[in-house]
């Protein structure tokens, strides 16, 4: 259970302390869970909640950054903001990549105010403090005689690659990601991910507690109700027998096209200790469709090794917050993050073959299409459940079997809780 020491209560991301008593009051709540059930009503509606949540999961866990394809070039950045922290990841004049901290060593405020761009050197809009590509920092005026500039360049944010994914984590000992690359390393190398690019990404606010979110995109329960165009795509509307039906006819479609079969499950509660959880499974698209489009289609070419379409789809996980869909000629990435106890953002990256040309080989209307209207659609549900989860009327209420991936997140939830 979750330790009454004292020193444990000083530690909150927002620096202030919490009484004892709201915390065995949480020890208490995670206690109470019902196995089989939704969360009770105060994990989404306590602030107490919310700053456990952020010490012990979210700056715990890596998040999905974006590809190495946005920055390509020396002097390269982009911003990434979860909660109350902020990562500049930057690509050095000696190539590499790396992520700072968003916060000058002088008094703390924001470096960079921009979302992305291209600079020589980072400039603090304060009072001037200036940061190289590396960090380092390189002026600072009217500082006294013995002030150490070596010692205040930016702190380094935990940041690492993927074949060709970028993530970060705002603690210095997260997990360790050695498995995942291992392990998925045959899958990912079969999409060419490494080579793939952006060719669309968007942002999209929530206003709902982060695991509304989450726990909505774990589950199909509600597809065949709001999302009819996924509906008629997507063999995951329906019941796990049905689905292994149609998952033998894809296997026997899928080394006509180039594609390996791989099934690896190693989610969060079943990661090796102190790794990141992750995950791959390919299921099968109606037989009227060839990829996730307004059509069923083609939207751009295809991908990796793919030498043709097996009317498949794979789903990627990557830990707690990054979970992604792989047509054969394109992938959706989803990224899900709190901002504010009670305001979420969810980002969505869509890629492309690294050599495949806007106007030419891909419409970005045409690739968004699918996934920006079950976006939007998702986002009034969440809000909706939000709204009735705050209600006094609200109580936990059994899952079907079509929730059985939500039901397994929210035990990882209760059991990082009360991680020490």
């Amino acid at each position: 259970s979750i330790s009454r020491k004292s020193s444990i209560f000083a530690t909150l991301p927002n620096g202030l302390r919490a009484s004892e008593d709201e915390f065995l009051s949480i020890d208490k709540l995670i206690r109470s869970q019902r196995p089989g059930f939704s969360l009770a009503q105060p994990f989404y509606t306590d602030p107490a909640v919310y700053e456990l949540e952020l010490e012990r999961i979210v700056y715990r866990n890596w998040i999905l950054a974006g590809h190495v394809s946005e920055l390509p070039a020396t002097g390269d950045f982009k911003v990434v903001r979860v909660a109350r922290e902020s990562a500049i990841i930057v690509r050095g004049e000696d190539g590499e990549l790396r992520a700072f901290a968003n916060v000058c060593r002088h008094r703390g405020s924001l470096v960079c105010l921009e979302e992305r761009g291209n600079t020589s050197r980072f400039t603090c809009p304060y009072h001037g403090w200036m940061y190289g590509l590396d960090g380092a920092l390189l002026a600072a005026r009217d500082m006294p005689g013995d002030f150490e500039r070596d010692a205040h360049g930016l702190k380094r944010v935990s940041f690492d690659l993927v074949h060709g994914l970028m993530f970060v984590c705002f603690t210095d000992v997260p997990p360790g990601l050695d498995s995942c690359k291992r392990d998925l390393a045959e899958p990912m190398a079969m999409f060419d991910f490494e080579n793939l690019k952006v060719a669309a990404n968007r942002t999209y606010e929530i206003a709902a507690n982060w695991k509304l979110c989450i726990e909505n995109y774990q589950e199909c329960y509600h597809c065949a109700t709001a999302h009819p165009d996924y509906a008629r795509m997507h063999t995951l509307t329906l019941n796990y027998d049905q689905r292994e039906r149609l998952r033998i006819d894809l296997r026997e479609r899928m080394s006509s096209c180039g594609v390996r079969d791989f099934d690896i499950d190693r989610i969060d509660t079943a990661a090796p200790p102190g790794e990141m959880g992750y995950g791959y499974s390919r299921s099968a698209l109606f037989r009227k469709y060839q990829t996730g489009s307004r059509d069923g289609q083609p939207v751009a070419p295809l991908l990796g090794e793919f030498t043709g379409y097996d009317q498949g789809a794979s789903d990627f996980t990557f830990g707690a917050f990054s979970f992604l869909l792989a047509y054969s000629d394109h992938v959706v990435a989803y990224v899900f993050t709190p901002q504010e106890h009670q305001r979420s953002q969810c980002e969505i990256y869509w890629l492309v073959r690294g050599d495949a040309q806007e106007g030419r080989d891909y419409d970005v209307e045409a690739l968004t299409w699918l996934w920006d209207i079950t976006t939007q659609a998702d986002k009034e549900i969440i809000v909706n459940n939000s709204k009735g989860v705050h209600s006094k009327y609200y109580e936990p209420g059994p899952f079907s079997s079509m929730e059985a991936m939500e039901r397994i997140y929210i035990d990882w939830i209760l059991q990082e809780l009360q991680r020490p």
